[in-house]
């Protein structure tokens, strides 16, 4: 069984989409209202919605996070550079974690994890 949708609730619809577009390769493809909720689509087909909180709360449980495992270290690396440049992880560079080589940040109310599974 594959895990093919999300959704996920920020307090800025907008900006989320637009970080989402820049930094993971994920395309708009549906808006609804005026940033009331987007619908994304990314690799694989997987369907990423980004939607406001009817009730004003973004909160997640402690840990809660999303992640992407990338093809290498050196793509890791790469991403950390761009997030870096933009002003949104600070300066934890990525590192062995478990068995994996990564990285985690928050962006909004998310936590995310850029990682890399050695074999």
């Amino acid at each position: 069984m594959k895990l093919n949708h999300i959704n996920l609730v920020v307090a800025n619809v907008e900006k989320t989409t637009q970080f989402f577009e820049t930094y993971f390769n994920f395309k708009c493809v549906d808006i609804k209202g005026d940033y009331i909720i987007t619908v994304l689509k990314g690799e694989g087909d997987f369907t990423l919605v980004i939607m406001k909180s009817r009730e004003g709360s973004t909160a997640y449980p402690d840990a809660f996070h999303i992640g992407f495992m990338l093809e290498s270290t050196e793509k890791v690396t790469a991403i950390y550079q761009r997030l870096k440049a933009a002003g949104i992880v600070g300066e934890q560079e990525p590192s062995k974690i478990r068995d994996s080589f990564g990285f985690y940040f928050n962006f909004e109310n998310l936590m995310i994890e850029v990682g890399h599974y050695y074999k």
